[in-house]
């Protein structure tokens, strides 16, 4: 039982139920530099909880966003298939909703511009919001306009101020990212145009419990949201979510079309067989929730296996990809150099660095060539098809690919 101080982020309820509790962790995308690797690094609890009332599953705040995401390592543009995920988004968005060189489009957790410059090439105004400065820079450098902030109510206003307000505002992979989700929400009111429509993607609770995505928390990811969740929360500040797509990003996401409450958009057939789908699934109950703590164990004491059998047989693994679902993964299942004795990636801020915890070395993909394993782990399951796509001259040594996640697999 938790102490009664401990209280749902969105609602206010007490907390009393675990989701699930993957002990001790650090920030996930905290990595580090090669000449800080003999200092101490902070790590804190990394347990889940579900709110027995809104059902919104949420980690407490143990560091503020400004510590997280004011200089950050992630940057969007280093994945082909996201990418074409955004250019495909654009395009849908310009015919579903006439958009046109007289609209505007602000993106709340912009990035490097990965997004904006697909309407900027199509000759529509843009607005980036993205905290994290560095990243920021890289989008600015692109010629996307790019205020440098956390994005809530004092923000919107400030926008809204200079005379912005938005035919669309695109939330992509932000929504969980936030401990004050009340402000947050509240700032797109603000900023919506009265007939104007937001998007929000995350993924998808439904799909992270089915398909065992454990390694998807971590202290960054502050909430873990349904459709039935983000209803709710949506609803408290005068919006309304009338439509839903299921994506295949980050192994199952959704995508809600929100307006403001009086907005007389129809709710489609599509939310209303998301709800059922849901509700079907038990996500109404707190039953579902509870059960997920057994898979943790399971698929931590499969992956050991893996690993010690590799080890056994003389078999040197590799891994590709540093994201933070890896250090999530890495760290709860103890796995260190002696194991993976380093990973791989595109990005040249996360090459030459050492992951956080576990301090397994990041290095260019180039290292796969020089060293060839016989295993690479793919950290970020979600791409397993772009990257052994790209990596796939690791079969002419006789390297197989291996991916975690929902349960072990080696193809």
């Amino acid at each position: 039982m938790l102490e009664a101080g401990r209280k749902c982020r969105f609602c206010n309820d007490h907390l009393t139920e675990t989701f699930a509790n993957l002990g001790m962790s650090p920030l996930s995308n905290s990595f580090i530099a090669n000449d800080k690797q003999h200092l101490p690094e902070s790590i804190y609890p990394l347990h889940a909880y579900v709110c027995s009332h809104c059902f919104l599953v949420q980690l407490e705040e143990f560091e503020s966003p400004q510590n997280i995401f004011t200089d950050y390592l992630y940057f969007s543009s280093f994945s082909d298939d996201w990418l074409k995920h955004s250019e495909r988004y654009a395009d849908d968005s310009i015919k579903k909703f006439s958009l046109n060189s007289s609209s505007t489009v602000v993106e709340i957790a912009s990035n490097d511009g990965y997004l904006l410059q697909f309407f900027k090439q199509r000759k529509i105004p843009v607005l980036g919001i993205e905290p994290a400065s560095n990243v920021a820079q890289t989008a600015i450098a692109k010629g996307i306009p790019t205020v440098v902030a956390f994005f809530g109510v004092e923000t919107a206003n400030q926008i809204k101020e200079k005379g912005f307000s938005a035919d669309l505002i695109v939330a992509n992979n932000v929504l969980a990212h936030v401990p004050n989700i009340n402000d947050f929400v509240a700032g797109f009111k603000i900023l919506l145009k009265p007939a104007g429509v937001t998007t929000f993607e995350f993924p998808s609770l439904h799909r992270q419990i089915e398909g065992n995505q454990f390694d998807t928390i971590y202290h960054e990811h502050f909430s873990y949201l349904s459709l039935l969740a983000v209803e709710k929360v949506m609803g408290k500040h005068g919006l309304r979510v009338f439509d839903v797509e299921e994506l295949k990003t980050h192994g199952g996401s959704l995508r809600v079309y929100v307006c403001h409450q009086d907005t007389p958009y129809l709710s489609t057939q599509g939310l209303k067989e998301q709800r059922q789908r849901e509700a079907e699934f038990g996500l109404n109950k707190l039953t579902v929730y509870k059960n997920f703590c057994n898979v943790t164990s399971a698929i931590k004491a499969d992956l050991l296996e893996f690993f010690l059998n590799a080890r056994k047989s003389g078999k040197v693994v590799a891994g590709y990809g540093a994201p933070a679902k890896g250090n999530t993964l890495l760290n709860y299942c103890g796995i260190g150099p002696e194991f993976l004795p380093f990973t791989v990636d595109r990005s040249p801020y996360k090459q030459n660095t050492f992951l956080p915890g576990c301090r397994i070395p990041v290095l260019s993909p180039d290292q796969i060539f020089q060293s060839k394993p016989d295993y690479l782990l793919i950290l970020p399951w979600n791409l397993r098809n772009e990257i052994s796509a790209q990596m796939s001259q690791i079969r002419s040594w006789g390297g197989k690919f291996v991916t975690p996640i929902p349960k072990i697999e080696i193809f």
